[in-house]
């Protein structure tokens, strides 16, 4: 969609001022929509904003996930709707509908008026607005704010998510149209549960591309074909680069991130790690113009299961001015390279896969003291050293739950069937329900 303006944002502080001055600046209606809003000084300022505009006016509308802000009080939520703001809790979790529950809200956007969009990877909370008198930095993320006809494209996808939660929203609101801003094309690309739009957009970014394909990326567990995607690319010469996290919020991820890295590393892509607070942001940017930054992650559940949105824009400003952010972020990162392999025989050095090491220090390392919750995530990581010998301890409690399942079977094999067939009628029903309410929301 042609004749936007768009803006490249890739300072979280910057971002959510931004998003905060959009909403004042706002005479009709907001859409707020977010995987995670905290109750914290960052949350507490936006829900300020939020309510200040609803008393003025202003039509207020808040969209949250409801596992991504399981850790919300509902105080939070009845003070804004107390200001005059509607809230909705997207799919609520439900233990009687397992399946259901996987597909979560994880989309972030700040629509107001129609006519302008921000959307990317930032969540509301301090961690992205960082605090300098503590020497806590911001998570680095980006996104990118949209003036123009695409706005209204954009906003039109809260639409429909607003009304899968119980919302509505009046017709006048949704036939808006805004003036055009400048030159820019950007398309909004809806991710939904079992579409594969999102992972089809990656892949057609990646097989299009001659000449660079640089990525950074929060969360990567990438499906097989684009692993493959990568590596065709990398061995054909372009320039495939990925930038991921030194460190991790979920660390048990880091390691299955780098299950990948040797077959990168070895058809030619080059791999760095991000050594300040945690990487967050999830942009794509192929060639000399395209740019891909959203809320989708590249692993399954970003791209099979969840509800994402994510801008591909043709703009050779705006993804010049990505290259140089990521040229930047370079410099706080330290590369990882293949090592080859120590100690191995001479007969199978050259059989013996080479080692995955990191090459050193990056050029700078931020100096940043973490907060209480990156504390919390390194003690984790510590626990798991110091409770490495308590495996033996949760394996011999498999086993031996594993013997006393068989003996009941062998005792009792009609009681312990009947239970089994229970699980499976439960299971079946559950599957039937989730089809029907599928079908459903089709015929509609």
């Amino acid at each position: 969609m042609p004749g936007n303006r768009l803006r490249h944002l890739a300072d979280g502080p910057s971002a959510l001022a931004l998003m905060a001055q959009a909403i004042d600046e706002a005479r009709r209606f907001v859409h707020f929509e977010n995987y995670i809003i905290r109750d914290d000084a960052t949350g507490r300022r936006f829900a300020e904003r939020l309510g200040a505009a609803a008393r003025r006016g202003v039509a207020v509308r808040v969209l949250y996930d409801g596992f991504g802000c399981r850790g919300t009080p509902r105080a939070f939520w009845q003070r804004l709707r107390q200001a005059g703001v509607e809230t909705r809790a997207f799919n609520p979790v439900n233990p009687f509908r397992p399946i259901r529950s996987l597909r979560r809200d994880h989309r972030k956007y700040v629509g107001v008026d129609g006519a302008r969009a921000l959307a990317g990877g930032l969540c509301i909370g301090d961690e992205w607005a960082g605090d300098p008198g503590r020497r806590r930095l911001p998570w680095r993320d980006t996104a990118v704010d949209v003036c123009g006809p695409a706005a209204a494209a954009i906003d039109a996808t809260f639409h429909r998510l607003w009304r899968l939660a119980g919302g509505v929203i009046p017709d006048e609101e949704q036939r808006g149209e805004a003036e055009s801003c400048g030159g820019a094309s950007v398309r909004a690309v809806e991710g939904l549960p079992g579409r594969l739009r999102i992972y089809r957009a990656f892949e057609l970014l990646v097989a299009g591309a001659a000449h660079r394909v640089w990525i950074t990326e929060a969360y990567l567990v990438a499906p097989t074909p684009i692993m493959a995607g990568l590596i065709a690319a990398a061995r054909d010469g372009v320039d495939v680069r990925l930038l991921l996290p030194g460190k991790s919020d979920i660390p048990a991820l880091r390691a299955f991130t780098r299950v990948g890295y040797r077959e990168l590393l070895q058809a030619g892509a080059r791999i760095w790690e991000w050594r300040g607070p945690m990487l967050h942001a999830k942009t794509v940017l192929a060639d000399q113009g395209w740019l891909k930054v959203g809320s989708s992650n590249l692993n399954p559940s970003s791209l099979l299961a969840n509800y994402e949105l994510d801008l591909l824009a043709d703009d050779p400003d705006l993804a010049e001015e990505a290259a140089h952010q990521f040229r930047r972020d370079l410099t706080h990162a330290a590369e990882v390279i293949l090592r080859p392999p120590r100690r191995v025989p001479a007969r199978l050095a050259g059989r013996w896969p080479p080692a995955v090491v990191s090459a050193g220090v990056p050029h700078t390392v931020p100096d940043h003291a973490p907060g209480a919750m990156e504390r919390s995530r390194r003690a984790v990581i510590a626990l798991r050293v110091v409770a490495a010998g308590a495996r033996r301890s949760i394996a011999g409690a498999f086993l031996f739950g594993g013997v006393g399942l068989g003996i009941l079977f062998a005792l009792a094999p009609r009681i312990m069937g009947y239970l089994v067939a229970l699980v499976c009628f439960a299971v079946a029903v559950n599957a039937a329900r989730q089809f029907r309410v599928r079908r459903r929301q089709r015929d509609e």
